[in-house]
C-alpha cells in the first residue's frame, strides 16, 4: 500500500487547512493530493432576510485579513443589482484602499508567511555583516543596508536562539537539505523580515483615513462614506491627502528597494522550482480598477478573462451572469444539493446546505472517493481554473500591457528563465512581486486624479440616487466581482422585496483550493502538487513551499457559526 503523508493543518495561512498526498513509493514523489477545508462557512444563512445595503458589514467578517475586499465586492453586487452609478472620486478612493491592500497583503505574504519556506532562520546567525551589506547594497540602494544594521539584527536574532524564544520563527525546519541560501542570503530576508513588521503599521493606516478603521473599514452603497473638505477637520482634507500621498511613497520605495531585489535573489537559488507546481494550466481573471464605474469593464487597469491550456493569444470572455458558465460543484464536499451532489449550480441559484458524511475527527485519513471538503469546487465553463497574481499577470503580458510586459521579460532575462518558468511555484511568487510594482506606480496617477477632481470642485463622493427601497424593484439580481489579493472574487446577491434572498460568495481560495469536482478533476492546488519529490517525508517543506505560493486564506472559503452567532464547535491543531 503506498503511503499517505497528511499535513494538518497547513501553518502561516488564514483559516485551516488539511492536505494529504498519496506518494508513489517508487519514484518518491507524490502520485496524488487532495485538498480539505476543515471548517464550515456559514456567512450566507447570516445574511437571508436582512437589508443588502447592511451586507457589507457582514461579508467583511468572511476573514480576519481581506475584510476590505469582501465589504467592496459586497457593495458592488448590491450596486449592480439596483443599478447605482457612484461618483468617480468614490471609484478612485475605492481602487486606492483595494491598491493599499495588495500591497500590505502581497508584502506580508512575502516575508511572513512564505519567505520562512526558502529562508533558513538559524542559519542567518552564521553570516558575516559585512558581507551580508556587500550583498544587499549590490542589489539596491535602500538605505538600512550597513553592516551595523545586519550587526544589529543578527544579534536580536541570536538573543531569539539562546532564549529559546525563537516565536514568530518557531517550527520551521530549520537545517533541512532543501535550504539553499547562504547565510549573509538568509540573514538578508530575516532582517528585511523584521523591517517589515514596522513598515506594514504605517501603510494600514490609508484605510483608516478613507474607511475609518483597519480591519474591517467602512464602506457604503452608493459611494463611501468619508467626505472631502479642505477646510474641516472630520473630512478628508489637505493633511490626510498629505497622508496617503506619504503612504503610497513608502509602499513604492519598500517594493522598489526591498520586495523586489529579495524575490529575485532568492529566486536565483531556487530556479528549479520554476519547473514545479504549475497546477491546472488555466488561468480567469474577473477584471478590476475601473477608472469609473464598476460595469464599464472598458477601462480596467487588470481585464477580465480566460486563459485555457497556457494559450497567452488567445483570452476568452467571462460572464458572471451566465447560468452555464461559473458553477460551484459538490460531489466531494460537505454539502448537498436539492438536485443531488453531481448537480452544478450558478451563484444565483446556489445552496448552502450542510451535508457532513465524513469520519469524526480526529481521523487518520481522508475519504477521498466521497466527499473530503468543506470547500466546494467552482468551474468555468467545466473548466478547474487557477486565480491570483499569476493569472493576472498573464493576462497583463497578454493583453500587452506594457510595463507588465517589461517587468516580466526583464526579470526572466536576470533569472536566465524561459515564458515558461511563469507556469509553476516560482513564477506564482514572482507575479505576486511584479504585480505590487504595477499597483503601486497606478496608485500615484490615481491620487493624482483625485487631486485634480477635487481642486476643480469635484467633492462628491456618495450618490443618493435610490437609496429607499421603496423605489426598488420587487425583484433584483447582481454581482459584486473584483481581484482581491489572492485572486478572482465574486458575491452574487438576490433581492426580493427590499431583503436578501439568497447570498452566494466565491472566493478566490475556494477556485484554487476546493476538491476535486464530479468529474474527478483536480483543483489547482491538488494539481500542482502532483509530481512533486520529497527530501523528508516527516519535513515535507516541498508541500509548503506550493501551497503557500497561492497564499491561503482558508478562512474565506470556510467558516463556521450557526445563524444565531453561537459557536458551534472548537477545533485545536494538534
Amino acid at each position: 500500500m503506498s503511503k499517505r503523508i497528511v499535513v494538518d493543518p497547513i501553518t502561516r495561512i488564514e483559516g485551516h487547512l488539511r492536505i494529504e498526498a498519496q506518494m508513489d513509493e517508487a519514484n518518491q514523489a507524490i502520485a496524488s493530493a487532495y485538498s480539505s477545508g476543515t471548517m464550515v462557512r456559514g456567512i450566507e444563512k447570516i445574511l437571508l432576510g436582512r437589508d443588502p445595503r447592511d451586507a457589507w458589514a457582514f461579508a467583511q467578517r468572511i476573514c480576519g485579513v481581506c475584510t476590505l475586499v469582501h465589504g467592496i465586492a459586497s457593495v458592488r453586487s448590491v450596486e449592480d443589482a439596483l443599478n447605482y452609478k457612484i461618483p468617480p472620486n468614490a471609484q478612485l478612493i475605492r481602487n486606492l484602499m483595494i491598491g493599499a491592500q495588495y500591497i500590505h497583503d502581497h508584502v506580508m505574504h512575502f516575508y511572513h508567511l512564505h519567505a520562512l519556506d526558502w529562508v533558513d532562520v538559524v542559519s542567518a546567525l552564521k553570516a558575516d555583516p559585512k558581507q551580508t551589506s556587500e550583498l544587499a547594497q549590490s542589489l539596491s540602494n535602500y538605505a538600512k543596508s550597513s553592516p551595523g544594521y545586519f550587526s544589529d539584527m543578527q544579534t536580536k536574532l541570536k538573543n531569539f536562539v539562546e532564549a529559546g524564544q525563537l516565536g514568530i520563527f518557531a517550527q520551521g525546519y530549520w537545517g533541512h537539505p532543501a535550504y539553499k541560501l547562504p547565510p549573509e542570503a538568509n540573514l538578508m530576508a530575516v532582517a528585511h523580515y523584521i523591517e517589515a513588521l514596522a513598515w506594514q503599521r504605517d501603510v494600514a493606516k490609508l484605510h483608516t483615513i478613507f474607511g475609518g478603521k483597519n480591519p474591517h473599514p467602512n464602506f457604503l452603497v452608493g459611494g463611501v462614506p468619508c467626505a472631502i473638505d479642505l477646510n474641516s477637520d472630520s473630512a478628508i482634507n489637505a493633511k490626510r491627502l498629505a497622508q496617503v500621498k506619504s503612504i503610497i511613497e513608502q509602499m513604492q520605495q519598500f517594493v522598489e528597494q526591498v520586495y523586489i531585489p529579495d524575490t529575485l535573489a532568492i529566486a536565483g537559488f531556487y530556479k528549479d522550482w520554476a519547473f514545479q507546481g504549475e497546477g491546472v494550466g488555466n488561468f480567469m481573471t474577473y477584471g478590476d480598477f475601473p477608472a469609473s464605474g464598476i460595469n464599464d469593464t472598458g477601462d480596467f487597469l487588470v481585464p477580465a478573462g480566460v486563459i485555457l491550456n497556457r494559450d497567452l493569444s488567445q483570452i476568452h470572455p467571462v460572464d458572471l451572469n451566465a447560468e452555464d458558465e461559473i458553477q460551484e460543484f459538490v460531489s466531494h464536499s460537505w454539502y448537498q444539493y436539492e438536485q443531488g451532489k453531481d448537480a452544478g449550480l450558478h451563484p444565483y441559484d446556489g445552496e448552502t446546505e450542510l451535508d457532513y458524511t465524513g469520519p469524526q475527527p480526529p481521523y487518520d485519513q481522508l475519504e477521498v472517493e466521497n466527499a473530503y471538503s468543506w470547500m466546494k469546487s467552482p468551474r468555468w465553463k467545466g473548466h478547474a481554473v487557477e486565480v491570483g497574481p499569476l493569472a493576472r499577470v498573464l493576462m497583463l503580458y497578454a493583453t500587452g500591457h506594457a510595463q507588465a510586459k517589461e517587468l516580466v521579460d526583464s526579470s526572466l532575462q536576470k533569472l536566465d528563465l524561459p515564458i515558461e518558468g511563469l507556469y509553476s511555484t516560482l513564477g506564482r511568487t514572482a507575479a505576486r512581486t511584479l504585480e505590487s510594482k504595477i499597483i503601486a506606480d497606478t496608485m500615484s496617477g490615481w491620487f493624482d486624479n483625485l487631486v485634480a477632481n477635487i481642486k476643480a470642485g469635484d467633492t462628491k463622493t456618495f450618490n443618493e440616487t435610490q437609496w429607499e427601497p421603496s423605489s426598488w424593484p420587487k425583484q433584483a439580481k447582481g454581482v459584486g466581482y473584483m481581484e482581491a489579493p489572492r485572486g478572482a472574487l465574486a458575491h452574487w446577491i438576490v433581492i426580493e422585496d427590499g431583503k436578501i434572498a439568497n447570498y452566494q460568495a466565491v472566493v478566490p481560495s475556494t477556485w484554487n483550493a476546493g476538491p476535486r469536482d464530479n468529474e474527478g478533476k483536480a483543483g489547482p492546488y491538488e494539481a500542482a502538487l502532483q509530481g512533486h519529490a520529497l527530501h523528508d517525508a516527516k519535513q515535507p517543506v516541498e508541500i509548503l513551499r506550493t501551497i503557500h505560493s497561492f497564499d491561503p486564506c482558508i478562512a474565506c472559503a470556510i467558516h463556521l457559526v450557526d445563524e444565531d452567532g453561537t459557536e458551534v464547535m472548537k477545533v485545536k491543531a494538534r
